[in-house]
């Protein structure tokens, strides 16, 4: 395996600035010492990144189970930001923002983009909520969908921009569709172990959608007995990564994501896919929510709604009734609000533990 990895693109900017690699280091050991806490997650990870080693320790996000640490070689996230670049044919001097926590292998991945690619990368800091500068513009940009649903009025100072960590709502589209903005905007697929997303779908503009997603060069899939996604991708991983997102596979590049296999809910011998559920129910509630299976005598399980925040059950029961996309078996039996719901670090709903908050 090549060392190609530890070299910084001269065209890297950070903040503006132009470094060496040992100038590099003292960036990140200043931001370590006295940046704020999201700095000096930025500062560790350029410490990780600059040294001799040639792998990185990680941790995964626990959004769909315990959260664990792995090791990811550092000449494939480079190669993972090259594919990228050629991708969104990014190059040298362009522009990016860096808007996610580096603490996590999204926020990771711009600043390894950056330095491999040589793109001029600002980092601010990765609230819920992004808030540029009235002159400000960027090339490439990544973003969570929560950060996407609370800077609708920003988002038309990036040209390309990526959104992944979470499924984007059918609500969310709407959204950005309405504000007519020329960005285009993926939706990516990916995981920690693929080193970021490995499959992209355009969401926007309106008229250039795309409703599956699609391998990125050099990926390729399959799926096993449980219909569940099989990713092959020799540059970013040694072995293929077997997942547990159950999904329509149209092709060797390219499918259908249905759900998750660990959340769908048998209920009177019907799979009912929560996320699929979830996309239509989008369509008509406002506030944050998703749908689980718990036990009941009769069913096996039965479907219940969880919305974050306070409400009318008639007022939701009423919309769920009128609602002709919906079958007898995707509305759910109850429903119950909780006020906030449980969160990972990095902004990803916790089912399990707000399922725990229910009184039932």
């Amino acid at each position: 395996m090549s060392n190609s990895f530890k070299e910084i693109h001269p065209s890297f900017r950070l903040q503006g600035e132009h470094y060496t690699k040992e100038q590099l280091r003292e960036v990140a050991y200043s931001l370590i010492k006295e940046g704020e806490d999201f700095e000096k997650s930025i500062g560790d990870f350029l410490i990780d990144w600059l040294n001799d080693a040639d792998y990185l320790v990680v941790q995964t996000s626990g959004s769909t189970g315990k959260p664990k640490k792995i090791q990811l070689q550092k000449e494939y996230m480079k190669n993972s930001a090259v594919v990228t670049g050629e991708f969104f044919g990014l190059k040298p001097k362009d522009t990016a923002l860096l808007c996610l926590p580096a603490s996590y292998i999204a926020g990771k991945m711009m600043l390894v983009r950056s330095m491999v690619l040589g793109l001029h990368l600002d980092y601010i800091n990765p609230t819920t909520e992004v808030s540029l500068k009235a002159d400000s513009g960027y090339d490439f940009a990544a973003m969570v969908p929560l950060q996407v649903e609370n800077s609708l009025s920003e988002i038309h100072k990036i040209k390309y921009l990526i959104v992944g960590g979470a499924a984007v709502s059918e609500e969310l589209k709407v959204k950005i569709g309405l504000t007519g903005i020329p960005t285009q905007i993926y939706e990516t697929y990916g995981m920690t172990e693929t080193i970021t997303h490995i499959a992209v779908k355009k969401i926007h503009p309106n008229d250039n959608i795309q409703e599956n997603f699609k391998a990125l060069k050099g990926v390729t899939f399959k799926q096993d007995e449980r219909s569940c996604l099989i990713i092959e991708a020799q540059q970013v991983t040694d072995e293929p990564v077997l997942t547990n997102d159950v999904v329509n596979l149209v092709s060797e590049k390219e499918f259908n994501w249905l759900g998750r296999y660990d959340n769908v809910i048998n209920s009177a011998g019907v799979k009912l896919f929560p996320e699929q559920i979830e996309a239509k129910l989008g369509k008509f509630l406002s506030q944050r929510f998703f749908v689980a299976g718990i036990p009941d005598q009769k069913l096996g399980h039965k479907l219940v709604l969880i919305l974050e925040g306070e409400g009318q059950i008639v007022a939701v029961r009423d919309k769920i009734a009128k609602s002709p996309e919906l079958d007898t078996y995707e509305r759910p039996k109850d429903i119950y609000f909780v006020k906030t719901f449980m969160e990972t670090t990095s902004g990803k709903i916790q089912r399990n533990k707000t399922m725990e908050l229910l009184p039932i």
